[in-house]
């Protein structure tokens, strides 16, 4: 396929089958990913519940990389969907080598940070003592990655924003399978404990970040070139127009883990705050496993958005968004009644013999599980805007869910119900966020009606 064949592609073919299928390989790499995490806490946890935590805190370190990955890839993808929208494909290949040198440069410049400092890095993340051995000995190999795992999400995001989702499955999923296999060996035949978790982690990544490149040198994807990595205030300018929101929600992402570690390990019971660490780490692995799938659809229509809307058909933007919404939300409150259900079940699955983090863990999931079902109409909703370069409001959106509501509620909601308030405080942060959206969501679907 060509690039005017997949501009023909997006601009005519059916709404819903396009969305679908852009949708279906994002899915796939989206709960592949997701399900590796899940491995990976599983097969830890049956070392103990200090190593759970540690998996827990350092999953603070792989937000911190996720944002500028995110940053990069959004940024970079956003304005490569609408320039080929709009046939500037010169424009393109520029804003794609920039977007992927650069967080790869910024990646060796955490390694050179963070590698010294290991056991400081894990205390500031929120580790209690008693974990601090634990998350060290991830986060060393994970640090090490940070170069592949940062411009591997950059290069995942401009394949899908490119309308080549497959690619980037392929890379995703490729690796995933790897972390997956490898994982038993090296924590269990190699017998290197919550280390080898960590290899297995970095092996993956590294490979996937070999797929996805590879990947760029297809006919219909944009290539990367090194002479076209030529920066500019334009170039940045525009990445940071389509990605402050993706930076600004990984960032509070990553506050709310290292938070929520804190406030997990203060308000806990005597001796039980690495119990306490535990059950929100896994609590937070099995959210994102479902919320993965919600998160793929979503962004199969962000293609779909950002070559029409480049190409000024206003209507086909807003029949893919108001599909993802009524997708997204049909599966959350399945998902959510499911979880509610089966909430000590699920957490035994990762620590069957700790009475504590069941206990824990069970209330927490069936606070999130309850408010969970409005979570896909602002995150499809924000994904819209920051596709239009309507960066204030989707900037604004980005930031709630685990900011601008959640880290008021994390650290107030304590005070007055102990644990409890921890326990409550994403879901409270979800309803929250919904009613900020609500108002943009009926405007934006007005504007569009209309355009």
């Amino acid at each position: 396929m060509t690039l005017d064949d997949k501009y023909a592609e997006m601009t005519q073919q059916p709404v819903r089958r396009l969305v679908c299928r852009m949708a279906l390989p994002t899915v796939v790499a989206m709960v592949t990913t997701a399900f590796y995490n899940v491995v990976d806490a599983a097969f830890v946890g049956r070392l103990s519940t200090e190593g759970t935590a540690g998996v827990g805190v350092s999953f603070a370190f792989m937000t911190f990389i996720q944002a500028l990955g995110f940053f990069f890839g959004h940024g970079s993808g956003n304005f490569i969907s609408r320039a080929l929208g709009a046939r500037r494909r010169d424009e393109a290949g520029v804003m794609a080598s920039v977007g992927f040198f650069t967080p790869l440069l910024l990646g060796f410049i955490v390694v050179v940070v963070c590698l010294p400092s290991l056991d400081g890095l894990s205390r500031m993340l929120g580790a209690p003592s008693e974990v601090v051995p634990f998350a060290s000995d991830y986060l060393r190999y994970i640090v090490l990655a940070s170069p592949f795992m940062m411009s591997a999400l950059t290069l995942n995001n401009q394949l899908r924003l490119q309308g080549n989702a497959r690619l980037g499955m392929v890379g995703i999923v490729g690796g995933a399978i790897i972390n997956i296999v490898l994982d038993p060996i090296l924590i269990f035949g190699f017998d290197m404990g919550v280390s080898g978790a960590s290899l297995a982690t970095a092996i993956s990544q590294t490979l996937s970040w070999s797929l996805l490149l590879a990947g760029t040198f297809r006919p219909e994807s944009v290539h990367l070139r090194l002479l076209n990595f030529r920066p500019s205030l334009h170039i940045y300018y525009e990445i940071v127009r389509g990605g402050l929101p993706s930076l600004f929600r990984q960032a509070f992402n990553c506050a709310a883990v290292i938070i929520l570690n804190h406030q997990a390990a203060r308000y806990a019971g005597p001796g039980q705050a690495a119990a306490a660490v535990a059950a929100f780490a896994i609590v937070s692995r099995v959210m994102m496993f479902v919320f993965s799938v919600v998160l793929g659809f979503c962004q199969g229509f962000q293609p779909v958005c950002g070559y029409n809307y480049g190409a000024g058909l206003y209507g086909r933007v807003r029949q893919s968004w108001l599909f993802a919404i009524t997708m997204g939300t049909a599966f959350l409150l399945v998902a959510s009644a499911i979880g509610i259900v089966f909430a000590p079940e699920i957490v035994a699955l990762f620590r069957a013999d700790d009475p504590v983090v069941i206990s824990i863990g069970s209330r927490t999931l069936r606070w999130q599980c309850g408010a969970f079902p409005l979570v896909a109409s602002f995150t499809a909703t924000g994904m819209l805007f920051q596709n239009i370069r309507m960066t204030a409001p989707a900037t604004l959106l980005s930031i709630c869910r685990n900011g601008l509501f959640f880290l008021p509620a994390v650290l107030l909601l304590p005070l007055l119900l102990g644990l409890h308030g921890v326990e409550m405080a994403q879901g409270i942060a979800d309803v929250l966020t919904f009613l900020l959206a609500l108002p943009y969501i009926i405007k934006i679907n007005r504007q569009l009606q209309t355009a």
